[in-house]
Parts: C-alpha cells; structure tokens; sequence
C-alpha cells in the first residue's frame, strides 16, 4: 500500500489565486469572465516544448522488418491513388508536435480548429482525414488602448511575443505588428468546452481583460452540438482614473491550414446582419476537389460597442492594403471606415497571396468601469466528400440548410446564444464540480479529455449519402431534399451477394444448416452493395433514424485514420454513452448492420504478406472504414482481423451495457440477431471445446504487436463477460434457447480459465510457455469492469478481483516512477516491465483509465485515483511531457510518446460512470443468469424460430418477420 500525502487527496490542487490576483478574480467575477476554481492552467509565457516520439528498439525493428517493408509498399500504393494510408509511420508533419495545444472550437462533426493555450488557432481539420498542425499566424486577437489626454498608448496582439520567429520566416506583414505581450501576467485556464484568458494588466497595466471562449458542446442536445461555430466574449475591467478607449481587432487568413490560402480564388466579403452582427465572409475554394469552405468573422454591435471591418488585406509588400497597412490604420484610428460594408465582394485572390480580413470592435471604458465586447467565429463547409466517392451533407444542416452563406446565420446565432450555451454547460458540469468527494485534478481532466470528440476527425452526417452527380443546392428556408443513395442504381444482386438490406432481414437465430447457407451470402467482388434499398414500409431495419441523429464517425486517432476504430471505442464509448446516447446507439446499430455483411474482396494483410476477404460475415469489423466509410470497412490490414478473438465480445458487451444503460427494448430487439451472430461466430476459435476461445500464437486483440499463445487473460475474459451479457440479454428479449446455451458454456468455460491462469494472486498474460506468460497484464481485467458496469453479477469470486486489481496496483502501478506514469501494459512478476515487444513495455493512457474504473466499480478508491493521477501527473501536470489536449494513445517510462489525439482516453468517463452510473443501470433487472436453472428443458425452436418474445413497438409499427421470425 502507498502511504503519506497523495496528490489526489488536495482540497485545491489548483487554486486559481496561485496565477491571478485575487483582486483581478474579484474584479472579473460578473457574467462568468473569472475562470472557474476547477479548471487546468497554464501561464502564457509557458514553454511549450518539443515532444519526444516514440522509438522502436534495434530487437523491435528487427521483428518488424518484414511488415515495414510491406507497409512502405502499401503506404507508397495509396499516394499513387492520391489516397492517405490509414496507418503511415513514414510520414511526418512539418510542424514538429509541442507542448502548445488548448480548447479546440466548435461542436462535434462539422470540422474543428483547435487553439492553444497562448491564442494561436492551430490543427485544422476542416477537410475531413487531414489535420493541419501548423498555427496561421495572422489569425489573432489584438488590442488598441488609448487614454484621455492621449498620454497613455498600447497596442499588442494578445499572443506572447513571436516578432524575431516571424522575422525569421521572412514575413514581412504580421512581424511589423506589435508583439508587446510578455505573458508573464496572463493565464490560460480552461474547463471544455470553455476556455478562459486572463490579461493581467497586460498590456495597460490599468485595463485588466478576460477572453472567454465558448462552443456549443452540450450534451444530450443534438442540434446545438452539431453547430460548427464558437464564440469569444471580451470584459474590460478599467481600473484607471482616466477613461479608456479600447479596440479589439479579430484579423483571419482565408485558409483552412496549411498552404491553402495561397492557392487562389478565394474572396471576402463583408456584411452586416441582424441584430447588429456584422462582419466579413471568407469564401475558400479548397484543392484537390474538396468541398469549398465559407468563415464568418463577427461582432455584435452594441450601444456602446461599434463595429467596422476591412474586407481584404494581404500579407505580401504587393497587395493593395498590406498588414502592415491595416496595423497602422487601427493604432491610428481604433477603428476602420464604416464605407466598408458597402464594398461587396472581393476579386479572387490570385495564387501564391494570402487574403486576410479584420473585424474590429471599439468601446468606451469610464474610470472603474467594464464593458463586454462580444466576436463568433463559424466555418460551413456543408458537404463531406469521401475519397472513393461518397458524400454527405453534415448535421448542421439540418438546421442551416446546405449553402456556404449560412456560416453567417451561425455566427450570428452564436452570438444570441451563447450566454443560453453556457447555462446548460454550468448546469451539466456544476455537480461533478461542487463533489467535494472528487479529487481536483480529476474534475476538470475529466471534462478537459473530452475535446477528442471535437478534435478527433469527428464528422457527423445527417443520414445516408447523396447520389454521385448531385450538386450542391441552397436552401434559404433551412430545408432541403434527401437524396437517395449513390449506390441506389445498382444491379440485382446475383446468385453470391446481397444487398445489405436483404442482410439486415436475416436473423442470426439459425441452426447450423442454416448458418452454412448464410455463410455463402456475401457482397460482389468488385463493390459493397447499397446501404439504402427501399425496405418495406411496416418494417423498421437497423438504420431506420428514428432517432433523427444521423450518422457519427470519429478517428481512432490522427495518425491512425480509421473510422470508429471498434477495439478502441470499447474504451472511449463511455463518453458518448453517457452525454449522447443517441449517437452511440446510432454507432452500434451501424457495427450490428456490418456483422452480418460479408465482403469477398480480397486485401492484403501486411503483418505475413497473406490474402483473405475483406469481411467476413459474423466478424465485428475493425473500422467503419476510411476512404468509403460505412461501404467499404476494415481499412486496418496489419492482420486479418476476422481472426481477431476481442471484437466480437466488445460488440456483445458494448450492446448489451448500451441495451441495459438506455433501457432501449427496440435497439435491443432491432440488433440482437448480430449479437447472436457474434456469438455463434466464435464457436470457431474454442478448438478443444472447453467452452474458452483460444488465440493463436500471434497479436489477435487490440494489442496487435503482443502476441497471445493459447488462452489468454485479456481474451478469456472478454468471452466469459460476453457470454454472461449474451445470456442475460437473450433471457431479457425472450430468447430462452440462446439464454440457456450460453448460460452452460460459461458455467463449463469459467473454471478453465481459472485453472490454467489464477497463480494465487493474478490470472497469467496467457496459458502458454512464452517469457511474458506470466506477465501481469494491466488490462486483465476488462471483462469485469465491463461486467460490473452494466451491473451483472461478478465473473470471479470478490477476492481474485481485488487481489489481482491490487498486484496491478502494487506492480503495474506504482513500480513506474513512483506510480506516477500511469499503468504500465506488462509486468514480470519479479517486477521489471515486460519488454518482450513494442506494446507490453507501453503505457496506455485509455487502459489506465479502465483499470482505474475496474477499481472503483470494486471499491479500491484510494488505488483508482492514484493510477489514474499517474495520467494526469503525466500527461498534464506543469512537470509532465506536455500532453494537455493531445493525450496520446501511449508512453514510455521515460516519456516517449506514441499516437497523439488519440480514442482510447475517453475512458476516463468509464471512471465517471462507476461514480455515478445511470438510473437504468442501477434499476436494470438484476438477473444472474449463471445461477438460474431452467424450469424446463426445450430446444432452441420451441417457442419460435429464434425464442425472441414479439415486442409492440410505440409507433405500432411491426418488426419485419423475416428479420426477427416473429408474427404480427
């Protein structure tokens, strides 16, 4: 056990009077402008240093050499398509990675910038799959004071000092601003989705300034989630004898990132809206074909704020108003000529330019007086257009229609309701902040962990595809048509393929003749077949929408591009589940479609060089995809993961936690024949037949460089979770048969994984005579903490779960550094990391958090904290690597990091969850299954063919017969 003062215990680990002064907090403490006490900090004069990536060892490259070679092929193959490999470990950004990251902007799937902690907007990921990490430089906020009597002058972007880095570069526009901020008195503190910046009297010591950025990321709201906008809110507390006259200024390049801006035939344009909202458009023609893009910068005119912006100015000695230019009218004037709005539309740029535009807002602040100055900034970019041709409108939509121009309607929604935003953000997070139980660290690491579902690739459409040659329409009256699919055209399918819909009207509650026949169904060879064939009208397929919410992805991580990465979301899903159930069920009933698909393409596997089908039928996939998602899945090709033994029983455990936390009959109804299916496929790996799956001798789970002989820990336990939730699901939906058979095979397979891996204090890595056999296995353990988290009984006796979560602890845990690194993956008993491949010797930050969870669901809070605090020590602390907003999927002992912006961390809300499971979870029917005999016996077509009990839907809709074998 760990003795003496633990961080985690502090009342206030932060306390925001250790950056501001009190007086500053006093004076800012109206109208939410002073941060709140449980919020990350940083000072802006911070330094944001270099990351060290993550090396394979000479042994580790040796081994690997073969796939390298296959994988820089296959990477190699791809950019001759003009295509971007899923994985590619050979290319690197120019942008070296830093310690520099904050809040990103916007909501959820509709593209996101992020910006770091000393205001620059950086990692753009407009475009979907590409991430642009370089900042913009000329994207900032500056300030214009002056002071009656004109002996008191400042002027300063609010950014700390880049002029010798931009003097470097040979910028001669934004290095002749002025760069006068030290940040030696200014703060960053941030709580996602808000983010706060404290000027403590910089530049004007008298003028003391809050910047508080807000997006509309709320949960269990659906539409403003959706909302690719962002608001940032100036107070301006003078604290002077003389009054102030104060200009803010909003100047944005006409860029997504990159080298974008300097393309060509882009175009600003300004406006002015309703309400007092104006500002300037910025239309951007993107390459390569992608849809265009339109900014909108804005500010809210008041009656003591005035708004005036400059529509163009370029950055180059050549362009009719240079930066330079535009500087010199604001220190001179504070404020642009009012003309401008009626300047119209700008020629387009020409190629190798870079078009700027400018808001300024101008108020008046009396002696001991404040003021608040109000800018939105909102991006639409309507259409998402994947790679191998389909396309999508985004969510927002929805609501704004399917023009560019309605990036003007956002921002001035923003602007009317982002004081409504943050209410319902306060209401959302004010009880896990007022929990005095909880530590500090945790609280806004919690909330904080969350900007991946921002800037994580998220893309959230509204529903199916549009046809190929569809053009983009304008709909002013925020409406517009759904298009049927691209692939709507398609021929009959042939004697060996079949549409999905026809699959999704199969029942996976089959005998094993009629499981041959379904294993002969399978897509064409040269494409997947429609995701949206017209389906009768008294049925409800798997993808129905009724739930209005669309369609989601997100990346695994943003240097590994697959969409929905399953191994990995059964980590991250907490999150969804808990803010936005619909979104998650909408994500399971996509995986649930996709198991009983079958795609006979063949891929090339690179780990051995073998051939086998894309997708097998039965299989969970992988990935939703990444050039095609939804049509073309499995874009990870390392190995064939059809062979996989953990994704089937993630699918079966995430479904049923979903099924009992939601209480949702017809998600349960609607996605059980793929449950069944999962199930039933796995029969294949149990080769001995002792009711366990076995894995065979190379890295068949989410562990894909850490070979797994015979049975594991990691597997077996997945499979005997899953069995006990397939069993206790099929006893909830009437389907006795199933409930029976898996009931046996667990109560068969259960003391055989204890006999061969429980040594007395642990369960071993594997069952095999390897030199990591006996490793102690971080995540040993996950069948259980999601066992406890839907609230099924226990897998083992109360003691091997504390005795093998406390050699975690003691090993795992606390022999790293003190405990302060997190869990590390593998550990010899003699207590050295196990080192036997890349992976073993890894900290995994979402793992960490999911063990974390496993010991507070068994009443281990003091080790919980302190594991997860390794995390936080780690990853966000002032002394750790510099992780803050980009925490990776893992690290090294000595702090090399691997795979940044990565799913797997979301589990912190798998922590949170165990704190405070939801109503449905602590009324679910508690039903052990494993102890129930059957009243009688009876075979699995008694009752019907499948034994699922007819369930009324509330629409009175009936369920397809064919699809669930039930009579209307």
């Amino acid at each position: 056990m760990v003795s003496g003062h633990l961080f985690y215990s502090r009342k206030h680990s932060w306390p925001p009077d250790e950056y501001v002064s009190r007086a500053t907090l006093q004076l800012l403490d109206f109208d939410d402008a002073a941060p709140p006490q449980q919020a990350w900090r940083r000072r802006l004069n911070s330094h944001a240093n270099r990351l060290k990536e993550f090396n394979v060892t000479f042994r580790e490259a040796i081994k690997m050499m073969r796939l390298g070679v296959r994988l820089w092929s296959y990477v190699r193959e791809e950019a001759s398509h003009g295509r971007k490999a899923p994985i590619d470990p050979f290319t690197r950004e120019n942008c070296k990675p830093s310690a520099s990251q904050g809040v990103p902007l916007g909501g959820m799937g509709g593209g996101s910038i992020s910006r770091g902690f000393r205001g620059e907007f950086r990692h753009w990921q407009i475009i979907h799959s590409l991430c642009e990490g370089s900042p913009i430089m000329a994207n900032q906020f500056s300030i214009f004071i002056s002071r009656d009597g004109g002996n008191k002058n400042f002027s300063s972007v609010l950014a700390p000092g880049q002029r010798e880095e931009l003097q470097k570069l040979g910028d001669q526009g934004i290095s002749s601003w002025d760069w006068n901020l030290s940040g030696q008195h200014s703060t960053y503190h941030a709580l996602f989705p808000r983010a706060w910046t404290i000027y403590d009297g910089e530049p004007d010591p008298e003028l003391k300034i809050s910047c508080r950025q807000i997006s509309p990321f709320i949960p269990h709201n659906y539409r403003e989630s959706s909302l690719p906008t962002s608001v940032f809110v100036y107070t301006l507390v003078n604290t002077g004898k003389e009054r102030a006259k104060v200009s803010l200024l909003f100047t944005w390049a006409n860029s997504i990132g990159g080298t974008s801006h300097q393309s060509g035939e882009h175009s600003n344009e300004p406006f002015i809206g309703e309400d007092g909202v104006s500002g300037v458009l910025l239309h951007h023609k993107t390459a390569k074909d992608n849809p265009p893009v339109t900014f909108a910068i804005a500010a809210c005119e008041t009656q003591n704020v005035n708004v005036t912006v400059l529509p163009c100015f370029g950055l180059s000695e050549d362009a009719q108003v240079t930066a330079e230019d535009m500087w010199g009218t604001m220190a001179h004037d504070g404020n642009f000529d009012r003309e401008n709005f009626n300047a119209g539309p700008s020629e387009p740029s020409s190629s190798g330019g870079t078009l700027c535009a400018a808001v300024s807002a101008s108020t008046w602040v009396e002696p001991y007086g404040r003021c608040t100055v109000a800018f939105a900034l909102a991006w639409s970019s309507p259409k998402v257009k994947f790679q191998k041709g389909c396309t999508y409108y985004r969510r927002y939509t929805q609501f704004y229609g399917t023009s560019e121009r309605s990036a003007l309607e956002l921002v001035h929604d923003a602007l009317m309701n982002y004081k409504w935003w943050e209410e319902e953000i306060e209401k959302w997070q004010s009880p896990i902040l007022k929990d005095e139980k909880l530590p500090e660290w945790y609280k806004f690491t919690l909330f904080n962990e969350l900007y991946f579902l921002v800037a994580g690739g998220t893309v959230w459409t509204d529903g199916e595809s549009l046809a190929a040659d569809e053009k983009t329409s304008s709909c002013s009256d925020h409406k517009h048509e759904k298009i049927a699919d691209r692939d709507a055209k398609t021929t009959t399918p042939g004697k060996n393929s079949m549409s999905i819909s026809q699959v999704d009207h199969i029942t996976a509650s089959t005998t094993s003749s009629d499981d041959e026949k379904l294993a002969s169904i399978s897509f064409s060879d040269n494409e997947l077949a429609p995701a949206n064939q017209e389906r009768s009208k008294n049925c409800v397929s798997l993808h129905d929408d009724r739930e209005h919410v669309g369609r989601f992805l997100y990346l695994e991580g943003i240097e590994y591009i697959m969409w929905c990465t399953y191994d990995v979301h059964f980590y991250a899903s907490f999150a969804l589940l808990d803010l936005f159930p619909k979104i998650e069920l909408s994500i399971q009933r996509d995986f649930a479609k996709a198991v009983l698909c079958e795609d006979k393409r063949k891929v090339k596997f690179l780990a051995d060089g073998s051939w086998a089908i894309r997708k097998v039928r039965g299989a969970v996939p992988h990935d939703l995809g990444t050039h095609d998602p939804w049509h073309e899945m499995n874009a990870y090709n390392i190995h064939d993961t059809s062979r996989w033994k953990d994704l089937n029983p993630k699918f079966v455990l995430q479904i049923y936690r979903d099924f009992a936390a939601t209480g949702d009959m017809s998600f349960g109804t609607d996605v059980w024949p793929a449950v069944r299916a999962a199930m039933e496929y796995m029969d294949r790996f149990d080769r001995d037949g002792d009711g366990l799956i076995e894995n065979d001798g190379f890295p068949d789970q989410t562990y894909d460089a850490w070979t797994v002989h015979g049975i594991s820990a990691y597997c077996g336990c997945l499979w005997l979770a899953a069995l006990q939730a397939a069993s206790t699901m099929a006893h909830r939906l009437g389907d006795h048969a199933f409930a029976e058979r898996c009931r046996r095979r667990f109560l068969k397979a259960k003391p055989v994984f204890e006999s061969k891996l429980w040594n007395g204090s642990y369960f071993n890595y594997d069952s095999g005579t390897s030199s990591n056999s006996k490793s102690i296995q971080a995540d040993q353990l996950a069948g259980q903490w999601y066992t406890a988290s839907s609230s099924l009984p226990p897998l083992f006796e109360e003691s091997r779960i504390r005795s093998a979560l406390q050699k975690i602890f003691e090993f795992n845990v606390m022999k790293v550094n003190g405990g302060r690194m997190g869990a590390v993956n593998g550990m010899y008993p003699n207590g050295r990391v196990d080192e036997s491949c890349m992976q073993s010797r890894e900290i995994w930050t979402g793992v960490t958090y999911g063990v974390a969870a496993t010991m507070l669901l068994s009443g281990m809070e003091h080790q919980a904290f302190a594991t997860a605090e390794g995390v936080f020590i780690s990853g966000w602390s002032e002394e750790g690597f510099g992780y803050w907003f980009q925490t990776p999927e893992a690290w090294t002992v000595d702090g090399h990091f691997r795979s940044l912006i990565y799913m797997r961390p979301l589990a912190i809300w798998a922590m949170q969850w165990a704190l405070s499971p939801p109503k449905a979870i602590l009324d679910a029917p508690k039903i052990n299954m494993m102890e129930r005999i059957s009243a009688s016996p009876f075979t699995p077509r008694a009752q019907n063919e499948s034994g699922l009990r007819n369930f009324a839907s509330p629409s009175n809709r009936c369920f397809d017969t064919s699809f669930f074998n039930c009579e209307c």
